[in-house]
This record gives structure tokens, C-alpha cells and sequence, in this order.
């Protein structure tokens, strides 16, 4: 028993347009893989940018930093050298003083250490 002409066509019609259709759903879905793709790509590309730049500020700041920190060194050096001078100036023009005051703390570390019964 064979099928009626129209009934045919039409079967013929709907598997025509079912392939059609999964064509376009396998178009749509490769396309929308490679957009995915092309975003992923993108993202990657923006992420690591943003990476690179923060570690290329974290450098600046660390070198800024290691800079600030050796003037800051260098002129606490200074300035101890400038007061070690100013003391050796000090106990060279008074001497007696300078052994007296030497004394003194020496014997005040000594009772400060000194065991309480």
C-alpha cells in the first residue's frame, strides 16, 4: 500500500526542513562556540593585561619604596654620625664631666641590676 501523493510530499517536505533545520542548529551552535571561543580569548587577553600591570606597579612601588628607605638610612647615618661627633667634641672640651656622667649611669646600672632579697 503506498502512500497518497500529498501525504508523500509532505513527508518528504517536513524531513527536508528537519534536515534544514538541524544544519542551522549545527551552524548556530558552531557559531556560537567560536564567539565563546573569541570571548574566552579576550577575557584571557584582558586578565593577563591587567596582571602585567600589576605586577609592573608592585615593581615601581617596590623600587620607590627600596629608594625612599636607603635616603631614610642614609640620612639616619648621617645624623648619627653628626651627634657621635657632636659627644666626642663634647667629652674632649670637658673631660671630668664626661667620666663623671660615665660613672653615674655605671652605678646606676649597677643597682638597677642588682638582686632584692
Amino acid at each position: 500500500m503506498s502512500m497518497p501523493k500529498p501525504l508523500d510530499e509532505a513527508s518528504q517536505e517536513l524531513s527536508a526542513d528537519l534536515t534544514a533545520l538541524r544544519n542551522d542548529i549545527a551552524k548556530l551552535s558552531s557559531s556560537v562556540a567560536e564567539l565563546v571561543r573569541s570571548r574566552a580569548h579576550v577575557t584571557s587577553d584582558t586578565v593577563f593585561g591587567v596582571v602585567d600591570q600589576a605586577r609592573q606597579k608592585f615593581t615601581e612601588s617596590a623600587h620607590d619604596a627600596k629608594d625612599r628607605l636607603s635616603n631614610s638610612a642614609a640620612q639616619a647615618q648621617e645624623q648619627v654620625s653628626g651627634i657621635s661627633a657632636d659627644i666626642e667634641a663634647t667629652i674632649e672640651r670637658n673631660p671630668i664631666i664626661a667620666v663623671l656622667i660615665a660613672a653615674f649611669a655605671g652605678l646606676l646600672v649597677g643597682l638597677i641590676s642588682r638582686p632584692r632579697a
